[in-house]
C-alpha cells in the first residue's frame, strides 16, 4: 500500500489526482482508431485553417502507412522525420506507428552534418522530410541507411484559398512561398503524390504491441553527443496518461495549441500524442509566431497550451496590445527553463487560469514532475512526481546513497515513463539506468516536508536556448575550425528572448586583429541549428584553466556576467 510517509509529495496532490494509474496494454496508435470511433466529426487538426476530422485523420493515416509499406517499411524499420508542426507531420508520425516502424524525429533545421550523425546512428532507410530539408538529407544518403526521400509541400495543407493566395504574383505571396517552399531534388519523392496513389494499409495488418519501440528521440545527455533515446509505446502511453488525469482535461471537448515543435520530445508528446489521447483538437503552428497565435484564438479558442517562457511571454504581451481574449486558456505547461515571476502573473492575469511548470527529459517520455494543477502550486518550483512515479535524492559521487531530508542531492526517478536505454549505446545506458530501474537525470535538486521539488543547479554545463539544449562543446568544436580563432569557451547567460543567450569567448591568434559577432554567427550557421549559434562575443587574452589545462567555463561565464571578461 502506498502512503505519504514514503511518498510525501502524495498529500500535496490536487484533489481527485491518484497515486497510481493503469496503463493501458495497447500501442499509442490506439488512441487514434479509438478518437476516430469516439468524435469521428470532431477536428482533429487544424493547420492555419484547415480543417480535418478524426476520421479523415484516420483515413489518411491507413493510406500513408500502407504507401509506406508500399516502399518496403516493415515492423521495427526507423523511419527519420524531419517536419515543421502541421498536418503532414501528424500524419506521418500515426502512419509509421500504425505499421509497427519506429519514428526518428529531428529538427528539420538541422545542418547535413548534424542530420548525418543521426541517421547513420539510427539506421533510417525512409525519410519523411520537409522540401527545405530534403537538399540536406539526399546530400548525406549515401553515408546512411536512407534509400527512400519523401519531400513535403507542407503548402499543401493549406486551406484551398491560401493556397490560391500563394500563386499571386505579389511580393507578399513570394515571400509566404519561400519560406514554406524549397526546390526538391531530383532524388526525392513528392509526398503527396506518392499517398495519392496509394492503397490503404490491409485492415488486418497487426498493430504493434505495448512493449514495442515507438521513438528514438534524439538527445545530447550529458556528453552533448546525441544519443537516440528508445521510448517504447508503453513509456508514450504511460506519459499520456499521467498528463491527463494531472490536468483533468474532458475527453472530446479540448482545444490544444500545438505551437512547441513536434520534432522536440515535449512537444510530440505534450501537443501531438496528448491531444490525440484526449480526442481533443490540435491547432498546429509551423513556427511560433505570436501574431498567428492570436489569429488562432480568435478563430478556435484554445483551453489547454504547452510552451517556455518565452512563448507565454510573447503571447500575453501581444494580447495587452491588441485586447484580445486569451480567458478560454484554463490550462497551460510551462517546461525547458524557469519562468519568470512577472510572466506569470501577466499570463494568470490575462487567462484567468494556471501556468503551471513542470520537469522532465526526453529519457522520461518526457514530463516526469509537476506542479499541481490548483492556485496552491509552488511558482519556481518543479512540482511533485507523476502519479505512478517515484523519486530519490542521492549522492551525486554515490547515488546508491540518498541524502538527508531537505538535503541537496543528484534527482533520480523511476516510473512507466521511464525509457529503456539509449539506441545501441549500453555502456552509456548503463551509466544513466542504475539498477531497479531509477534514471540519473544530472540535476541537483532539494525536496521540502511537502515533496515539492526544487532545482538548484544543473550538473551538466548544458546551455537552455529558447527551451533547446545547446552543447557548449560542439558549438566550440566548430568555432576551432575559424580562420583566426586560437581558443574558445561556449556558455549560457541570462537575458533575451531565448532564455539564456549562448556566449562565444575567443582568443584570437593575432591579438592586432578584430573578430565580430556577425562573423562568428556566419562561421557557425554553416554546420549549427540557429538556436546554437552565439548571440555574443566576447574576445578573451586568454582562458581560464584548471591545474590539469581544462577550461573553466564556469570562471568564464562569471567573468562574463561581471563584464570583465578580458583575462
Amino acid at each position: 500500500m502506498t502512503t505519504t510517509s514514503d511518498r510525501p509529495w502524495l498529500a500535496s496532490y490536487a484533489p481527485g489526482t491518484p497515486a497510481e494509474i493503469e496503463v493501458p496494454d495497447e500501442p499509442l496508435v490506439a488512441s487514434l482508431v479509438r478518437a476516430a470511433e469516439q468524435h469521428p466529426d470532431r477536428v482533429a487538426v487544424d493547420f492555419l485553417g484547415r480543417e480535418t476530422t478524426y476520421a479523415e485523420l484516420l483515413a489518411e493515416v491507413e493510406r500513408a502507412a500502407g504507401a509506406l509499406h508500399g516502399l518496403g517499411v516493415r515492423a521495427g524499420d526507423r523511419v527519420a522525420i524531419a517536419l515543421p508542426n502541421g498536418r503532414a507531420h501528424v500524419v506521418a508520425f500515426w502512419a509509421v506507428l500504425r505499421l509497427g516502424a519506429v519514428v526518428v524525429e529531428h529538427n528539420p533545421t538541422y545542418s547535413a552534418g548534424e542530420l548525418e550523425h543521426q541517421l547513420h546512428d539510427s539506421g533510417a532507410t525512409v525519410a519523411i522530410c520537409w522540401e527545405q530539408t530534403a537538399a540536406r538529407v539526399c546530400e548525406v544518403r549515401a553515408r546512411s541507411a536512407v534509400t527512400t526521400v519523401l519531400a513535403v509541400d507542407i503548402s499543401r495543407d493549406l486551406p484551398w484559398r491560401s493556397r490560391l493566395a500563394l500563386t499571386l504574383p505579389v511580393p507578399a505571396a513570394r515571400r509566404t512561398r519561400a519560406k514554406m517552399r524549397g526546390p526538391v531534388p531530383s532524388g526525392a519523392l513528392p509526398w503527396h503524390t506518392v499517398l495519392a496513389h496509394a492503397e490503404p494499409l490491409a485492415a488486418d495488418h497487426p498493430y504493434p504491441e505495448s512493449g514495442d519501440v515507438a521513438l528514438l528521440q534524439y538527445t545530447g545527455g550529458t556528453t552533448g553527443t546525441p544519443k537516440g533515446a528508445v521510448l517504447t509505446h508503453r513509456n508514450l502511453v504511460a506519459n499520456a496518461v499521467q498528463g491527463a488525469v494531472w490536468t483533468g482535461l474532458q475527453s472530446g471537448s479540448e482545444t490544444i495549441y500545438g505551437a512547441l515543435p513536434f520534432f522536440h520530445a515535449f512537444g510530440l508528446t505534450l501537443c501531438l500524442a496528448f491531444a490525440t489521447r484526449v480526442g481533443a483538437t490540435l491547432v498546429a503552428f509551423p513556427t511560433f509566431d505570436p501574431d498567428a497565435v492570436l489569429r488562432a484564438q480568435a478563430r478556435r479558442p484554445a483551453t489547454f497550451m504547452p510552451g517556455v517562457a518565452p512563448m507565454f511571454d510573447r503571447v500575453a504581451r501581444a494580447a495587452e496590445e491588441r485586447g484580445t481574449d486569451l480567458r478560454s486558456i484554463r490550462v497551460a505547461i510551462a517546461g525547458a527553463m524557469p519562468i519568470p515571476a512577472q510572466t506569470a502573473e501577466r499570463w494568470e492575469r490575462l487567462t484567468g487560469g494556471l501556468l503551471i511548470e513542470g520537469y522532465g527529459m526526453t529519457e522520461t517520455s518526457p514530463v516526469a514532475l509537476g506542479n499541481p494543477c490548483t492556485p496552491d502550486r509552488r511558482p519556481g518550483a518543479l512540482g511533485l512526481p507523476f502519479p505512478s512515479s517515484e523519486i530519490r535524492i542521492v549522492d551525486p559521487e554515490d547515488p546508491t546513497r540518498d541524502v538527508a531530508a531537505g538535503e541537496r542531492g543528484e534527482l533520480l526517478v523511476r516510473g512507466p515513463q521511464v525509457f529503456s536505454g539509449y539506441w545501441q549505446r549500453p555502456d552509456e545506458t548503463a551509466e544513466q539506468l542504475l539498477d531497479g530501474g531509477w534514471l540519473r537525470t544530472g540535476d541537483v535538486v532539494t525536496m521540502d516536508d511537502d515533496g515539492v521539488v526544487t532545482l538548484v543547479d544543473r550538473i551538466k554545463e548544458m546551455i537552455i536556448a529558447g527551451g533547446f539544449k545547446v552543447y557548449p562543446s560542439q558549438v566550440e568544436d566548430h568555432l576551432r575550425t575559424m580562420p583566426g580563432v586560437a581558443d574558445v569557451a561556449v556558455v549560457g547567460v541570462p537575458g533575451g528572448d531565448l532564455g539564456e543567450k549562448v556566449v562565444a569567448a575567443v582568443v584570437l591568434e593575432d591579438p592586432t586583429r578584430t573578430l565580430d559577432v556577425a562573423a562568428v554567427r556566419a562561421w557557425c550557421e554553416q554546420r549549427l541549428a540557429r538556436y546554437a549559434v552565439p548571440r555574443e562575443l566576447v574576445i578573451m587574452t586568454e582562458l581560464p584553466r584548471s591545474q590539469i589545462g581544462k577550461v573553466l567555463r564556469r570562471v568564464v561565464r562569471e567573468r562574463v556576467l561581471a563584464g570583465d571578461a578580458p583575462a
